[in-house]
């Protein structure tokens, strides 16, 4: 599975969950359920891959702004759904985290920002598929602390600053 498969099963079933997070990794999980599980795994080092690559803490302070607050766990969910909204919206956060105020269309606090379940949609299916536990996926490991410089999540002056489009939209 290469890159742009990835990101069309991503975007397939988020249009056939219709934008739910929970929903899209039961018709994530059902996908792959179709698959060798070697493409399971190939998709799983993508997902990963993606993953520890959000992890930085500029993203972590939108992150905060758009959720009223980010535990780390919250984040790691977080950093999930952001995969599980396609390539366009995680590469523009990613690049940019405060241009999440113009790519997310719409945003339900009560659903959208927690794709816990994506994260273990292909550990689920490549399980089902073998009966086996998923090897090492021989990517490197994510980094022990968020890339970038530290933000004080505390200091509501600061997010409004680094964050002034989300804070426009999200918080006042």
């Amino acid at each position: 599975m290469d890159e742009t498969e990835f990101w069309e099963l991503i975007d397939a079933t988020r249009a056939a969950a219709e934008g739910d997070p929970e929903e899209q990794a039961d018709v994530l999980v059902d996908r792959l359920l179709q698959m060798d599980p070697e493409l399971v795994l190939d998709f799983a080092r993508h997902f990963e891959a993606r993953y520890n690559r959000a992890y930085r803490w500029d993203l972590w302070g939108a992150a905060w702004v758009l959720l009223d607050g980010c535990s780390d766990d919250a984040f790691d969910f977080f950093r999930c759904w952001l995969i599980g909204q396609g390539r366009e919206v995680f590469e523009g956060a990613v690049h940019e985290p405060d241009s999440l105020a113009e790519l997310l269309d719409e945003f339900d606090d009560e659903i959208d920002g927690d794709g816990e379940e994506l994260g273990y949609a292909a550990d689920e299916a490549y399980e089902q598929l073998t009966g086996t536990v998923a090897p090492d996926l021989g990517i490197a490991p994510a980094p022990s602390e968020p890339e970038g410089a530290p933000v004080d999540f505390e200091n509501e002056g600061e997010l409004a600053q680094r964050y002034p489009r989300l804070w426009e939209r999200f918080r006042e």
